[in-house]
């Protein structure tokens, strides 16, 4: 590569890094150039962020511009515009208290727009600026609102209807020097009619005309008798007939005078008449009133007495039917008490009984079990076996039989014996065999229990006398 391509390459890496820079510097001169900011006319710019300090060394919050331009750095600071357009206010106030106690409707709008004075301005840029014409607009009604009141309340109705440029002044005084704290100013107030619900204002209107009537009556009068004197004096001199004339003149004058005056009589006695009628008609109206307020308190009455009688009824049917259902509820608990005693009885009879039976169960097993062993023991022979537990038991036997009779006191007996009686007996003798033989005999007892009487015991005899032994009668 020689010399002359070396410095064409340089030159055109000169040229390119030329172009960036160029380019660059382009670049950055539109962002400056966009950053400057001119503000109409008719906005007022509010630059924000970091404005630096206000004349008394405190930082400031926002820098307002009316008419100009300014530099907004990027990222350090921004903008808003607040618009200087005039904004309409309607405010309907109603019952507004005068001094006098009377309550009046005074409508009227109003005019207000942000002031470009730079303290007020420095107001708006704190309050207004991200409010919008709604907000604002409400915020303003509120405050002229207040005001309104404040200045009818310290004014009687003659001066806020008569002396309206007063009235105004001291509306746009007060209402403009609250507006400033927020940044705005009053430009117009228009009060339209003013009227109160008494009638107050009606009836100063009607007296100022009655008035000026009166006024331009008494003009005209009084021109009339200029007029008629003047005449009078210049025809002094005048014939008889016209001194005539003006008598009759004045004579008619004074007539119609005393018409007038007739007139006005009955004028007065009309007017009399009216309010005498006017006022026999509010009375029966009030009359009427009283007696239907008399009918809606008697008829509050009755429905009051109605409703205590049905809560009364109420109450009664609710106590009769809570103790009818106490007692259903006691009955039902007093049988459940008796079943659950009569079941408890019952469970116990039950226990009893099949204790018992458990008992007599077990005995009669008991007493199977021995005569079971009995039987054993007796080579098992039932017979034999019966014939043990009679043996068993013989002594039992013998003292029953012993005590049948032991208890009878032969000593304390009295006979009194007619002599021998039949088979050589005496009665006595057959009295005390007889007893005898009401005991059953020993050998009777073993036969019924299928034994034979032990031999040690004696041998019964044979129909023929002789005794036999055991083994020839068994």
């Amino acid at each position: 590569m020689n010399i002359a391509d070396i410095a064409l390459e340089l030159g055109s890496g000169v040229i390119l890094l030329i172009c960036v820079v160029v380019l660059v510097l382009f670049s950055l001169a539109l962002t400056l150039l966009s950053r400057y900011k001119k503000c109409p006319s008719d906005k007022i710019l509010v630059k924000y962020g970091y404005v630096g300090k206000n004349a008394d060394g405190t930082k400031s919050s926002s820098k307002c511009i009316h008419g100009g331009a300014t530099f907004v750095w990027p990222v350090f600071q921004s903008y808003k515009y607040l618009d200087l357009t005039p904004i309409s206010i309607s405010v309907d106030l109603k019952n507004a208290l005068s001094r006098q106690n009377i309550r009046i409707d005074v409508p009227s709008s109003f005019i207000v727009g942000v002031s470009t004075e730079s303290a007020v301005m420095q107001n708006a840029a704190e309050r207004l600026l991200e409010l919008n014409l709604d907000e604002i607009q409400n915020l303003s009604r509120d405050i002229i609102f207040g005001q309104l009141r404040l200045i009818i309340a310290t004014m009687d109705i003659e001066e806020i209807n008569t002396d309206r440029d007063k009235f105004l002044e001291a509306v746009s005084r007060n209402v403009e020097t609250e507006l400033k704290k927020i940044g705005l100013r009053l430009i117009n107030v228009n009060v339209t009619d003013i009227s109160d619900e008494s009638g107050y204002i009606t009836a100063l209107g009607k007296e100022a005309a009655a008035k000026a009537i009166n006024d331009a009556k008494k003009s005209v009068a009084e021109k009339n008798r200029d007029g008629a004197i003047g005449e009078a004096n210049a025809r002094m001199t005048e014939r008889i007939e016209v001194a005539k004339a003006d008598a009759e003149a004045i004579r008619g004058e004074n007539e119609s005078k005393a018409d007038v005056a007739m007139s006005n009589a009955a004028l007065s006695e009309k007017e009399s008449e009216a309010k005498r009628i006017e006022l026999t008609a509010e009375k029966t109206q009030q009359a009427k009133a009283l007696e239907e307020s008399y009918e809606a308190e008697r008829k509050a009455e009755l429905a009051r007495s109605l409703r205590q009688q049905a809560t009364l009824e109420a109450d009664i049917i609710v106590n009769t039917e809570i103790q009818k259902r106490k007692k259903e509820l006691e009955a039902q608990a007093e049988a459940e008490q008796i079943r659950l005693r009569a079941q408890g009885e019952a469970d116990a009879i039950y226990a009893k009984m099949a204790a018992e039976a458990r008992g007599t169960q077990e005995i009669l097993t008991k007493q199977a079990e021995g005569f079971e062993r009995l039987v054993k023991a007796a080579g098992g022979i039932a017979d034999d076996a019966v014939r043990l537990l009679v043996t068993d038991k013989l002594e039992a036997l013998m003292k029953i039989q012993v005590d049948a009779i032991k208890n009878i006191k032969i000593d304390k007996v009295t006979v009194w014996d007619n002599g021998e009686g039949e088979g050589g007996k005496t009665a006595t003798a057959g009295f005390i065999s007889g007893l005898m033989k009401s005991v059953p005999p020993l050998s009777e007892v073993f036969d019924i229990a299928g034994m034979k009487l032990p031999e040690y015991l004696g041998k019964e005899k044979d129909e023929g006398g002789k005794a036999d032994t055991a083994e020839a009668q068994e």
